[in-house]
């Protein structure tokens, strides 16, 4: 009876919402409120009102705003059986460390094709509803960990379009499949961020993005995600489009690769210069490693210290003037001064220092 009480209101609101209060978050001619937090320019693109992803590389696009409360509409569908993507909810600006894809909660978009060991035990493709990457939920219905998993088979295999409806009020997330509710989980961390669509590794379109928002509840802050800083990608996990080629550094994944080998003092920099900015870098170490990543910053070498081997560890870089600070993490660990002037300028660089290294979710925020 409450699932039909809960059931009938949404229908009642979404039927006031489509007189009177939802907007489109999509204008089908261009990308205008969108952000793309990590991919090649290629990999989102539109065609008659419909956007198109390659899935290639894994990443996302995602709002410029941030939203807490609402009703999201959406079609979508994937080109290829076994296609996979998602949409996030309340999810942060850029990615999460040593991933690709946004923290936050994952509304799944799978197509029925996609038949890894464990479906319908671990995964379904019909709708699951799940935290990613330091975000948190407690789900509804039958589960698996943290993962909702949908109580009706109600999505279309490929290439035929499917319609989620995503309720999200005061950290409680529902998803509809095709005009009824199926999925969804309460006391979600966050339960404010941004909305974002996912790019990971098949043909998958989208239309009809439109959002109905509804008042705040004023969420304590470590219920919201941080907001967007400014940090834009120079890295678009493709290829090394943007950085000056050196044979000892390649792309797998969405990693850009130091081949282990005896180190010949070479970088790898990039085409464009900056000055005052800071810079965001995940690194990983071989495991067992003992070498110090190095990057340079206006031709100045900052180590690296404390990458741990094996592991992502995210490092954060600013150069302002004559001063340079780096954090690992939230902590300041280092502190230099140089000669630089805010009118200096020069490349982000990756020294060789023999590898294997991996790098990853290299961001830079430029400052006036």
């Amino acid at each position: 009876m409450k699932a039909f009480l809960i059931a009938t209101l949404c229908a009642l609101t979404v039927h006031a919402a489509d007189e009177t209060g939802f907007t489109s978050l999509f204008n089908g001619r261009d990308f205008k409120g969108w952000v793309n937090v990590n991919c090649a320019p290629e990999t989102w693109s539109i065609t008659n009102g419909v956007i198109h992803c390659t899935g290639h590389p894994t990443g996302a696009l995602r709002t410029e705003r941030q939203y807490e409360n609402f009703i999201m509409e959406v079609d979508w569908r994937h080109l290829s059986s076994g296609g996979n993507s998602g949409i996030f909810i309340w999810a942060t600006p850029i990615a999460a460390p040593g991933v690709p894809f946004l923290r936050g909660i994952e509304v799944q978009v799978l197509d029925h094709g996609y038949n890894v060991q464990g479906k319908n035990e671990w995964y379904t493709t019909h709708g699951d509803v799940f935290p990613i990457h330091g975000a948190h939920m407690k789900p509804f219905g039958r589960h698996n960990g943290e993962r909702s998993f949908p109580s009706e088979e109600r999505s279309n295999p490929s290439p035929e379009w499917n319609h989620y409806q995503i309720v999200g009020t005061n950290g409680t997330l529902r998803l509809s499949v095709n005009g009824k509710e199926v999925s969804g989980g309460e006391d979600c961390d966050y339960r404010k961020g941004y909305l974002g669509l996912e790019s990971e590794g098949a043909p998958v379109e989208f239309r009809n993005i439109r959002i109905q928002e509804f008042p705040s509840n004023a969420p304590r802050a470590e219920l919201t995600g941080p907001t967007d800083s400014g940090f834009r990608t120079v890295f678009d996990g493709l290829d090394l489009r943007g950085w000056k080629p050196n044979a000892r550094f390649t792309v797998e994944g969405e990693h850009i690769v130091l081949k282990p080998g005896e180190p010949n003092g070479s970088a790898l920099r990039t085409e464009k210069e900056f000055g005052d900015a800071v810079f965001s870098i995940d690194v990983r170490p071989a495991k067992e490693s003992t070498q110090i990543p190095i990057v340079e910053c206006r031709g100045i070498p900052i180590p690296l210290e404390g990458a741990t081997p094996g592991a992502y560890t995210r490092f954060q870089i600013e150069s302002k003037g004559g001063q340079i600070t780096v954090k690992r993490g939230e902590t300041e660990i280092q502190r230099q001064t140089s000669s630089a002037s805010s009118s200096n300028r020069g490349p982000l660089a990756i020294r060789d220092t023999g590898g294997p290294l991996e790098f990853m979710n290299l961001y830079v925020r430029e400052n006036p």
